[in-house]
């Protein structure tokens, strides 16, 4: 039990009208006699919210907050993660971390809203969103309580949390047959739990709900100009979006042509591995874009350089800390490399696959004098005495391990 709070109590709940959410309702009420407002965040998860309104209020939650967040998701969050290279272990978008934060941020002004003493959240004791919502949590208003049923009531599993849903009347989507735990926003769907727990098992065609299999996508590709302006994806096409119409419409492209499928086993920052299957289809076209054209706009250094941010940064994100003074530091560095990372790249969607075919940028490095073999400015003679200078190193060694060197 979470000490300091009372009957009658307020507590703010991030609700998503799922499984765990569903049943925390009850729950909370008759734990501690608290009075529970739940909050739900749109960020394009596709849901009825009146419908998730209605079903939080039947399962006794005094009042329902419900906040727009989609376009501060994209450009305050998704968008900057996009301009970093951010991809953890190689493999993961990070589109459920990602959006962590910024729940926790509203949270957090939700319960100062409605003069809360405490928060709540569905997040399980194995998983990584418990860190993050109660860093975020931390980060913003370190007074308020933190209640986490996972790590107190008698429920140990997603079949007996079912179970309770049923003995409390409470509609729950997922069933015994599909217990798949999901989370879906507008950058990308995951799914865990089920079969997927046992990585020696191929991923169940039963899973996939956003992305057509590879195999049936359409045979021939399909071409999209990505532009962009200081990192930041702006247009499809040569047509200026809004941030939300351009994630929804890459998405339907991503999707309709099978990109941005995923099954990776992880490595969680609580210290087990975890299978899931990740959905991601207009992300994994914006990375591509977006690394197209850092490929004519950034020197060398500063390519070499933002790969090991890319490598902090998702850790960073995936572990929590998005409030931290290091993530806010590298991301200074982040805006001013994206100030030149301004044009279109030209991308070919094909079964599942993105490639770069062309780029343009008005901070373009590419010299085609200088790089052509057709003449150009180039002087061949000028490498011989960079080689020299450059190899000296090995010539002097290759002396001393002959003992010619004086």
């Amino acid at each position: 039990m979470v000490t300091g709070v009372r009957p009658g109590d307020t507590v703010v709940l991030a609700y998503s009208g799922g499984l765990d959410t569903s049943v925390i309702i009850p729950w909370l009420k008759e734990t501690y006699g608290v009075e529970v407002v739940a909050f739900c965040a749109d960020l394009g998860q596709g849901d009825d919210l009146q419908a998730v309104r209605q079903k939080a209020l039947a399962s006794g939650a005094r009042a329902v907050v419900i906040r727009d967040l989609k376009e501060e998701f994209l450009t305050g969050y998704a968008f900057p993660m996009l301009k970093s290279g951010a991809i953890y272990e190689g493999v993961y978008l990070l589109g459920t971390s990602i959006a962590r934060p910024l729940i926790g941020k509203a949270l957090v002004e939700v319960a100062r809203e409605t003069g809360a003493q405490a928060v709540s959240h569905g997040a399980t004791g194995k998983g990584n969103d418990q860190v993050r919502f109660e860093l975020a949590v931390m980060a913003l208003a370190p007074d308020l309580k933190v209640i986490a049923p996972w790590r107190e009531w008698h429920i140990r599993g997603r079949l007996e949390a079912i179970a309770y849903a049923e003995s409390h009347g409470i509609p729950v989507p997922a069933t015994r047959e599909s217990p798949y735990s999901r989370d879906q926003n507008l950058w990308h769907i995951s799914h865990e739990g089920g079969s997927l727990e046992d990585p020696s098992i191929p991923t169940p065609h039963d899973v996939y709900t956003w992305t057509r299999h590879p195999q049936d996508a359409p045979n021939q590709p399909e071409t999209l100009v990505v532009g962009f302006e200081s990192g930041s994806p702006v247009s499809l096409n040569g047509q200026r979006m809004h941030p939300v119409d351009l994630m929804t419409e890459a998405n339907r492209l991503g999707a309709w042509h099978g990109v941005g499928r995923v099954t990776m086993v992880e490595n969680r920052l609580v210290g087990m591995k975890s299978r899931g299957v990740y959905e991601t289809p207009g992300g994994t076209i914006l990375y591509a874009a977006h690394e197209a054209l850092t490929s004519i706009t950034w020197d060398r250094e500063t390519a070499l350089f933002s790969r090991q941010v890319a490598l902090r940064l998702a850790r960073l994100i995936y572990d929590g800390l998005w409030f931290s003074a290091l993530r806010e530091n590298l991301m200074g560095f982040v805006s001013q490399a994206n100030r030149v990372v301004t044009g279109e790249a030209t991308v070919q969607l094909y079964k599942g696959s993105v490639t770069a075919h062309a780029m343009t940028s008005p901070f373009s490095l590419y010299s085609q004098d200088l790089a052509t073999f057709e003449g150009g400015q180039y002087d061949h003679q000028d490498a011989q005495g960079f080689i020299r200078l450059f190899g000296l190193p090995l010539a002097v060694r290759h002396a001393v391990m002959k003992g010619e060197a004086r």
